[in-house]
C-alpha cells in the first residue's frame, strides 16, 4: 500500500491531479467557515445544539458543518443531487431528454447544463425559504438568530447561498475534469471527514465523564470495523456470467475462440441510492422545521432519524434507487447486442433477446441483493447507535459513503499505476474498484 502512493507521486500527471484534487478541497474548508452575513453565529449555535441528531444533524452532516455555522456553503451540494435526481426521473418520462441522453458527449452536456439550471432554482428557493424561517427563530434563550430580519437580509441571504452551491458544483466539475475521483462525492466525502475528529473527542468526553460506558464504546468500535470490512466485501463483490466467443475468420486471421466472463457488480449503484434516498428526505423535513403549523411539526418529528417512519421511506427509496440507477447506467440489450456482433455467447443461452432476459433477470437478483445490503449499513449502525447518544458521524450512511468514495478514488490511482507499468495498491491482483 504504502509503495503504491510512492509510486503514484512519481508520476507527474498523477501527481498533478492529487494536488489539484486536494488544493480544491481545501478551498471547500475554507468556504465552510466563511459566515453569511446578518447571523448571530452564538444564537445559531444554541439553536442546533437542540436538534443535534435529528434531520438538522444529518444535512449538516452532507454540508460538512456549514449549516451549523450558517456559511456561504450551507446548502452544501445537495440542491446539486436534488437536480440530478429530477433531471433522470425526466429522462424516463419525456422522450427529448431520453434522446440526449443517447447522443453521447453531445447530449450528457446538455443535460448536465440543465441540471445546473434546475441546481440554482433549487438553491434559490431553498435559500428563500431557510431565510424566511431563521428571521422568525430564536435561541434557546429568546435571542434572535438574525440580527435585521429586513427585505435586504432575505435578498443577500438567497444571493449568498445560490452562489455558495453554484460554486461547489463548479469545484466538483473541476475535480472531476482534472483531478482524481468524483468530484462531488468527494466534497461530501471531505464534509463527513472533517467532522470524525470532533466526534471521537466528543465520544472520549463522554467515556471520561461517564456518559458512556467503556464496553459499549469497544462494541462501537467492533461495529464500526465489521460495517467497513463488509462494505469493503461487498463493493468488491461481483457476479460474474461466462462468455464464450466463436472462432471467426477475418482475411487471413482467426479471431475469438477463447472463454470470457461478463462482470455484474452487486452494488452496480454504489451509494448512489443512499445519497438520492437522503438527499429526498431532508429537502422535505428540512422545509417542515421551519413552518409554524402544529401537523407540519408532527410529520417533521416522525421523518427524523432514528424514527420508524423515516427508516421506512429511508430503506424504500434506497430500493428504488438502486434498481433506478442500476437501469440508468446498465443497459442489458445493449450488452447481449455487442456481445452477438463480436461472435460472444452465454452458453446454453441463445444470442439476442434470450441473453438480454437473462441478464436482466441475473441483474435484477444482484440488484436486490445490493439494495437489502445499502438497507442494512445505513440503518442498522444508525439505530443501535442512536440508542447509546453518540455522534451521527459514526452511522451507516457516513460509513458507506466514505468508504465507497475511498474505493472508487483509489481504483482510479490504481489503473493510472497499472497503465504506466507502475506496481498498484495491491501487490496480487488489482484493486476492483467501482468503475472496474
Amino acid at each position: 500500500m504504502l509503495s503504491g502512493f510512492q509510486n503514484a507521486s512519481r508520476i507527474p500527471e498523477l501527481r498533478k491531479r492529487l494536488l489539484f484534487t486536494l488544493a480544491m478541497l481545501a478551498v471547500y474548508r475554507l468556504g465552510v467557515h466563511v459566515p453569511t452575513p446578518g447571523i448571530d453565529r452564538q444564537a445559531l449555535a444554541a439553536f442546533f445544539e437542540q436538534y443535534k441528531g435529528t434531520i438538522f444533524g444529518l444535512f449538516n452532516l452532507f454540508s460538512g458543518g456549514a449549516l451549523e455555522q450558517f456559511s456561504v456553503f450551507s446548502l452544501g451540494i445537495m440542491p446539486y443531487i436534488s437536480a440530478s435526481i429530477i433531471l433522470q426521473l425526466l429522462t424516463v418520462v419525456f422522450p427529448y431528454l431520453e434522446r440526449l441522453s443517447k447522443e453521447g458527449e453531445a447530449g450528457r452536456r446538455k443535460i448536465t447544463q440543465y441540471t445546473r439550471y434546475g441546481t440554482i432554482v433549487l438553491a434559490v428557493i431553498q435559500g428563500t425559504m431557510i431565510s424566511l424561517g431563521l428571521a422568525g427563530t430564536q435561541g434557546p434563550g429568546g435571542q434572535p438568530i438574525v440580527l435585521n430580519a429586513d427585505v435586504s437580509f432575505h435578498i443577500m441571504t438567497v444571493i449568498t447561498l445560490a452562489s455558495g452551491t453554484a460554486f461547489i458544483m463548479w469545484l466538483g466539475e473541476q475535480i472531476t475534469e482534472r483531478g482524481v475521483g468524483n468530484g462531488i462525492s468527494l466534497i461530501i466525502f471531505a464534509g463527513i471527514v472533517a467532522g470524525l475528529p470532533s466526534a471521537i473527542i466528543t465520544t472520549f468526553q463522554f467515556i471520561r465523564e461517564g456518559e458512556l460506558n467503556v464496553l459499549v464504546a469497544l462494541f462501537m468500535l467492533v461495529l464500526i470495523v465489521a460495517v467497513v470490512g463488509a462494505i469493503i466485501f461487498v463493493e468488491r463483490g461481483q457476479r460474474r456470467i461466462p462468455v464464450q466467443y466463436a472462432k471467426r475468420v477475418v482475411g487471413r486471421k482467426m479471431y475469438g475462440g477463447q472463454s470470457s466472463h461478463l462482470p455484474l457488480k452487486v452494488n452496480t449503484a454504489n451509494v448512489i441510492p443512499v445519497i438520492f434516498a437522503s438527499s429526498i428526505l431532508i429537502f422535505p423535513a428540512t422545509m417542515a422545521q421551519f413552518a409554524q403549523y402544529p401537523w407540519v411539526q408532527t410529520a417533521a418529528t416522525y421523518l427524523s432519524p432514528g424514527q420508524w417512519l423515516h427508516d421506512l421511506f429511508f430503506a424504500l427509496l434506497i430500493i428504488f434507487f438502486a434498481f433506478f440507477y442500476t437501469a440508468v447506467v446498465f443497459n442489458p440489450t445493449d450488452v447481449a447486442e455487442n456481445m452477438k456482433k463480436f461472435g460472444g455467447y452465454i452458453p446454453g443461452i441463445r444470442p439476442g433477446q434470450k441473453t438480454a432476459d437473462y441478464i436482466e433477470r441475473v441483474l435484477s437478483r444482484i440488484t436486490l441483493s445490493g439494495a437489502i445490503y445499502l438497507c442494512i449499513v445505513a440503518l442498522l449502525p444508525t439505530i443501535l447507535v442512536s440508542q447509546f447518544n453518540v455522534p451521527f458521524y459514526f452511522g451507516g450512511t457516513a460509513l458507506l459513503i466514505v468508504v465507497g468514495v475511498a474505493l472508487d478514488t483509489v481504483a482510479q490511482m490504481e489503473s493510472h499505476l497499472i497503465t504506466r507499468n507502475y506496481e498498484g495498491f495491491m501487490k496480487r491482483g488489482r484493486l476492483r474498484g467501482r468503475r472496474g
